[in-house]
């Protein structure tokens, strides 16, 4: 079945059974490897990504239903002033390790200064706790999510 969405900003049409799961078709069609596969089953984060401006794990989502929507992965996200807002605060804290939860990390962090930019440590720990990361310790994304903030301020 042919689906026609936008991904990050860009029109595009894939032909695939409309029950693959976004992330497969965005690794495996569309070569978008940025988004990971961590558990496949809604649990990890590493998959995240907007839909319509909505944080999203794609792992559990059907190609089907993103037709006509818009979809932005981290290699979208990353060409914009506020995603490497993110991008770098993320740097400067030091809250990238190993790398695999970061592109889901990036995208709940960008996700929730939309909606609140200038949240408390509390909000920011709720905002991410649906991505897990295994090196930090979180400490130091909150970090992160307090400079994006801060260094943001005017852009959010």
């Amino acid at each position: 079945m042919k689906i026609e969405f936008y991904l990050n900003s860009h029109l595009v049409v894939v032909d695939v059974d409309p029950m693959q799961s976004l992330l497969h078709t965005l690794r495996g069609t569309m070569n978008h490897t940025a988004t990971k596969e961590g558990c496949g089953e809604g649990e990890c984060g590493a998959c995240s990504v907007l839909f319509n401006n909505r944080l999203v794990n794609a792992c559990m989502m059907p190609i089907g239903q993103v037709q006509g929507g818009d979809v932005m992965t981290l290699e979208g996200l990353r060409q914009t002033e506020k995603g490497q807002c993110v991008i770098n605060a993320l740097l400067e804290a030091k809250g990238v390790q190993c790398g695999f939860c970061t592109p889901g990390m990036v995208l709940a962090l960008y996700a929730l200064l939309e909606v609140d930019p200038n949240p408390t440590e509390q909000v920011i720990r709720t905002a991410i706790s649906g991505n897990l990361c295994r090196c930090t310790g979180y400490g130091m994304i909150v970090e992160a999510a307090k400079i994006a903030a801060q260094k943001g301020e005017g852009l959010w």
